[in-house]
């Protein structure tokens, strides 16, 4: 018998029952110490368990290449042959087990010291006391084989008994719960609480109980962290003091530092047939004065909705003070990074003799919304060998009259050098047009088509056709002249709609994961040699790898993340929608 894998497979050694409990358990939590850090509590596990246990799931799994890969391995089959023994003895299937065992809920707490406790509610207490039999007997004979006997020990605490593995592993059972603590101390803590509920446990912390407001009624799970005793360990206090990239930190603004400001975060699971909602509350602020003050929206405002063009990957909204961040840099940057310093030296050169903070920035409004879409390819062009996705930045102008020759010339110096350093390598330039579309004039760049009949896979520079584009108050920069009329005709469309903010709002983003497994698949066998450059893999390894990563996101349909401000909280909702067969 693969005594090994079934301890694996079990993960956990518990004890004989106790006696049963003479009234109905409290809530798990009543029994997690206050100070714990982090805090996974699953109410309901009946959704979490049916999407995973759902048999389109299943045989999508084992589609997958790393299924099929262990499929033949020695271990998968002992593993197995253990599932179909516990099945025998404990006379059901395992999804129908799974559920019996973890039906009624669980709760996983971390403490400051590395301490973890897990608390499981059994919906079937004679099947978990079974299973307790069964781990404990090859728990025993295993110790005996190894020439250690005392490594399986008993003991007895508040009238309780329990068992230990090892010197890292604590279990007891109380009724249908099952109580697990990676150290005794850990389990006598949780037996303590138990003991005497009038000690302070989790239940009474002010901070998890406000986390557990935010998250509202009837989310499947909840997660609690304890941010404000998190910031200070060592580890952490050093990831926050890290150097700050000026992009992560615009991109990031408001969330980030709305958490370092906190002392909880909240976290809920809604679980919905194929529908997946994650919600997160904190109650740390961000000052609108102060220097992250520029990814704040006034009241009633916030980010404009997504513009949608065709074959959209990606798109995202941000409300952002571009002005005020630049302003701020020597408060949000203390140290100049590369990356800054790269910024404005590019800057300097597109928009020579203009202040960049008061002659620039200033003349962009806080709208900021980025584009990315798979490319549909002109004929005249071919189809690049590595395929590109087209990208666009798209700007509110204050005064489109005067900025938008500013605008102009700082794009036409983009092109310029970069033709200036392709022609240094001898490489064909950008030509410069000046086409129409939709009643509105715009600048492109675009290489010369390439010589000869064969087209089907032709240099990468045909990804792009790089376009500045001005409709009404809007500037549009795209990486090619095809996404650039897609977005003049979706701005048209938005103008025409009177599209408004969305209050609170300052960060969206969605996804389309069907458009981004087309582009991934399309460049299959380049990211398969490039995964055998970069990670030393056999071809077998890498197209193991790169199938994984590309069945993933095939299974996975639309993903949509939300983050604002809710009256002085901070709130985000990601929301992913499957794609099961």
């Amino acid at each position: 018998m693969p005594r090994r894998i079934i301890l694996t497979l079990i993960g956990l050694v518990v004890v004989l029952p106790a006696a049963r409990a003479a009234e109905p358990l409290p809530a798990r939590e009543a029994w997690v110490p206050q100070e714990a850090l982090l805090v996974l509590d699953v109410h309901d596990p009946k959704p979490i368990l049916d999407l995973l246990l759902d048999p389109k799931l299943i045989e999508a799994v084992k589609a997958s290449p790393p299924y099929r890969a262990g499929a033949s391995s020695p271990q998968f089959a002992q593993m197995t042959n253990a599932i179909q023994f516990l099945e025998a003895r404990l006379e059901t299937k395992w999804p129908e087990g799974l559920v019996k065992l973890l039906g009624g809920g669980f709760t996983l707490a971390v403490g400051p010291k590395g301490t973890t406790f897990l608390l499981v509610d059994a919906q079937d207490a004679e099947m978990l006391r079974e299973l307790n039999d069964v781990i404990l007997f090859f728990a025993k004979d295993n110790a005996e084989r190894r020439g250690d006997a005392e490594a399986v020990s008993s003991g007895e605490y508040r009238g309780v008994t329990g068992w230990k593995l090892g010197p890292n592993e604590a279990h007891t059972i109380l009724d249908n719960r099952l109580l697990v603590s990676n150290k005794s101390e850990g389990l006598k803590a949780a037996l303590d609480l138990r003991a005497e509920p009038d000690r302070p446990g989790l239940a009474r912390s002010p901070g998890y109980q406000a986390a557990k407001r935010a998250a509202g009624s009837g989310a499947a799970a909840t997660l609690y962290v304890n941010s404000g005793v998190l910031k200070n360990l060592p580890q952490v206090q050093n990831a926050l003091a890290g150097d700050r990239n000026p992009l992560a930190v615009l991109l990031l603004a408001g969330l980030a530092d709305a958490v370092q400001d906190s002392t909880w975060l909240g976290l809920a699971l809604d679980v919905s047939g194929d529908k997946l909602v994650l919600r997160l509350a904190t109650d740390g602020t961000v000052d609108p004065s102060g220097a992250g003050g520029f990814a704040i929206p006034p009241q009633a405002g916030g980010a404009m909705p997504n513009l949608v063009v065709p074959r959209g990957i990606a798109a995202m909204s941000f409300y952002r003070d571009l002005h005020g961040f630049y302003a701020a840099k020597d408060e949000l940057f203390p140290e100049r990074t590369s990356g800054l310093i790269f910024f404005e030296n590019m800057m300097g050169i597109f928009f020579t003799g203009r202040d960049l903070t008061e002659e620039v920035l200033a003349q962009i409004g806080s709208d900021v919304r980025l584009v990315v879409a798979r490319q549909e390819y002109r004929p005249e062009n071919g189809t690049p060998a590595v395929q590109i996705p087209c990208f666009a930045a798209v700007f509110r102008m204050k005064d489109p009259d005067k900025f938008a020759r500013v605008a102009e010339e700082g794009w036409q110096k983009a092109v310029g050098l970069v033709n200036f350093s392709r022609g240094q390598q001898a490489k064909p330039g950008l030509i410069i047009d000046r086409p129409v579309h939709n009643g509105v004039k715009y600048t492109s760049a675009a290489f010369s088509p390439p010589e000869g009949e064969n087209r089907s896979a032709v240099d990468v520079r045909f990804n792009f056709s790089p376009s500045l584009a001005m409709t009404g108050e809007y500037l549009v920069f795209s990486s090619t002249a095809g996404l650039a009329e897609d977005l003049i005709d979706a701005l048209g469309k938005e103008t025409q709609e009177g599209a408004a903010p969305l209050a609170g709002t300052h960060s969206l983003l969605e996804l389309d994961a069907a458009q981004l497994a087309s582009i991934l698949g399309a460049n299959r066998e380049g990211m398969i040699r490039q995964n055998m450059v970069e990670k030393g893999n056999t071809r077998e390894q890498a197209e193991q790898e790169i199938g994984t990563l590309l069945t993933i996101i095939e299974h996975v349909g639309r993903v949509k993340l939300d983050v604002g401000i809710d009256g002085q909280q901070t709130r985000a909702a990601l929301e992913v929608h499957l794609n099961l067969p």
